[in-house]
This record gives structure tokens, sequence and C-alpha cells, in this order.
């Protein structure tokens, strides 16, 4: 398999294993990328590969506990939301863009409720399929250190209680860390 293959077949083990898109949708994510790719790659091979992880996915996947780290983190997020904090899963690919996700949902489903907001990016769940763990990123709509801080207080609680280990200084400039949080997520419309 040459260099170039190799990258996205990468690419497309960690689409699959993150559990956010279905073989369709990874295959035109592929597409997408292949089209503005100089190199050329082996789009057969490619193809084939997208069909073998999906079935050794679905494979683990009968092996897994009937609750997963990644169903505590959703279940975290279901009560930060029925606690005023806008939750997003993979928002975008790097901080900026999540903030931009932020901003638009913000836009969305701001209510007088709204407290803040927590998110994690592309990057953060490659390093967490990676086993390093899931750094969360959150804010407060008044930007205000207090404020934020307190967002970062209900985000720690909330993951405690819903059974993760959650590493944070304190510090509203510090993003939250689930430290041992073990990446396997099923595929939920």
């Amino acid at each position: 398999m040459d260099e170039t293959t190799e990258e996205y077949a990468a690419a497309i083990h960690l689409w699959v294993w993150s559990g956010f898109y279905l073989a369709e949708e990874v295959v035109d994510m592929l597409s997408e990328q292949l089209k503005d790719e100089e190199e050329a790659a082996d789009e057969p091979l490619l193809q084939r590969l997208i069909a073998q992880e999906f079935a050794a996915k679905q494979q683990a996947e009968a092996t897994w506990p009937a609750s997963t780290d990644c169903d505590r983190l959703d279940q975290a997020f279901a009560t930060l939301k029925d606690a005023g904090i806008v939750c997003l899963h993979n928002a975008g690919y790097t901080m900026s863009d999540g903030l931009d996700d932020v901003a638009e949902a913000l836009d969305e489903h701001q209510s007088a409720a709204t407290k803040g907001y927590c998110f994690y990016h592309a990057q953060d769940l490659e390093r967490a399929a990676a086993g390093s763990g899931l750094w969360l990123a959150y804010g407060s709509l008044d930007d205000e250190a207090a404020t934020k801080k307190l967002v970062g207080q209900h985000i720690q609680a909330a993951m405690q209680e819903s059974g993760l280990v959650v590493e944070w200084d304190g510090d509203s400039k510090s993003r939250i860390q689930l430290p041992h949080i073990d990446w396997k997520r099923r595929y939920a419309e």
C-alpha cells in the first residue's frame, strides 16, 4: 500500500470507529477528499477497506459491554443540556471550527436558561480513539472567568456522575480531560 493510500486507510479507520458515520457517509467523505487529491490513491482498495472496517467494528460491538464510556458521555451531555449547557460531539476539526459550530448551535438553540457550552472537535476525537483520552472545551455565554468556571464545574460533576474519570485543575482557562475514556461508540441516529 502506498503512502497516500495508507493515509486514507487511517482516515477510514477513524471515521468508521468514531461511531458517527454510516458506510454511505464514509464513502462520500472519501470521494470528496479523493477529488482534491493530487496523488492517486487505490480507490477500489479503499472501498474494500470501508466494508472491512465496518464488518470488523460490527463484530467487535458484539463483545462490548451494554453501556460504554461513550454511552456515559452521551448521558453526561444530556444532563448538561438539561442544565442549560449546549453540548456538541465531534464539532469541526479544530478548536476554531468547534467554536464556529457552537456559535451556530447557540443561534439555533439558545434560550434564557442557556449558561454555556461544551464540545470536543475531530482532533480531540482522533486522540480519544487512539487511547489518549478526550479533551473537552467549554465556555460561558458572558465569557467571564467566574461564570466559565461554574460551567466547567457543571461539566466535571456531570461527567463524574455518569461514571467517567475527570481531570481538571479548576482553572477556567484549562480544558477538561477524560483521561481514561475507552472509545467504543455504536452508531445511533
